[in-house]
């Protein structure tokens, strides 16, 4: 019993920690942006991405940024976007839960827009032949989901029930969704054992709401009520909820430290 109540407290200290964290890092724009409509938010490009028009490379890229509102305190929203060489323009792919009865939307907005006013960050970018490779078999693992006429948002399925799908089926996308990915974790209770949401490792969860990862790519990772706490060992640092991962050289991001970005030469396709 002492070993449960202590791990408890190191729980709920860490915790405590990781929203004081989000709080300095992110309060005074979740807090503006809860004065406004969410129709006053920008969704303006944010140009992570290249210009698909100057760039014959194809392109594979997620990226997740706050949720709308108090949620983006505790929550991402994520999306995919690719290019075939040569293309012109990138398609993007999301799950979101209002409007429609299908909630996987093509091209809701462009490829790196801010999401109601929060800017995305990159959590894998791939470019060149490795990213033509992938293609194929993202569309099949994205027309494959199988929530695509369901909607949760807590404890899911939702938007990053739908990126987790893409990445157990797709491992070579090495996706490492952070603890904020509230949703990722979500199983269903006749199905509480599988592979991690990064397609290697191994994961049981009690429909996201209490379970466990381990994994070379996400490290150990304890979800209880949705909130993940862990160890990366691949690229060290801690899984925090609230501010995703905390590096031991201080450094504060959702995604991981490899992920290599557009401004880093690439092969050609």
């Amino acid at each position: 019993m002492r070993l449960i109540g202590r791990t408890l407290l190191i729980f709920i200290i860490l915790v405590a920690v990781a929203a004081a964290i989000k709080w300095w890092q992110d309060g005074e724009r979740i807090a503006h942006a809860q004065t406004l409509g969410w129709y006053q938010l920008p969704r303006d490009a944010t140009n992570l991405l290249p210009d698909p028009i100057g760039t014959n490379d194809a392109i594979v890229a997620v990226l997740a940024a706050p949720t709308y509102g108090w949620r983006g305190y505790f929550a991402v929203h994520p999306w995919i976007v690719y290019k075939r060489a040569n293309d012109q323009a990138y398609t993007r792919f999301e799950v979101i839960g209002w409007g429609r009865t299908n909630v996987v939307r093509r091209n809701h907005a462009r490829a790196d827009s801010q999401w109601y006013g929060a800017t995305p960050r990159l959590l894998v970018y791939k470019q060149g032949v490795q990213a033509a490779s992938l293609i194929p078999e993202l569309e099949k693992a994205i027309a494959s989901y199988p929530y695509a006429q369901t909607y949760r948002s807590y404890p899911g399925p939702n938007s990053n029930t739908f990126l987790a799908h893409i990445g157990r089926e797709v491992p070579a996308l090495e996706l490492d969704l952070p603890p904020t990915a509230i949703g990722k974790d979500y199983r269903p209770l006749n199905e509480p054992f599988g592979t991690a949401p990064s397609g290697r490792g191994l994961q049981v969860s009690l429909e996201g709401l209490f379970g466990l990862i381990a994994s070379p790519q996400e490290g150990l990772e304890l979800n209880l009520l949705g909130l993940g706490i862990g160890v990366d060992f691949n690229c060290p640092a801690l899984r925090l909820p609230f501010v995703g991962r905390l590096g031991f050289d201080g450094t504060i991001a959702q995604n991981g430290c490899g992920v290599v970005g557009p401004t880093t030469k690439a092969e050609t396709s």
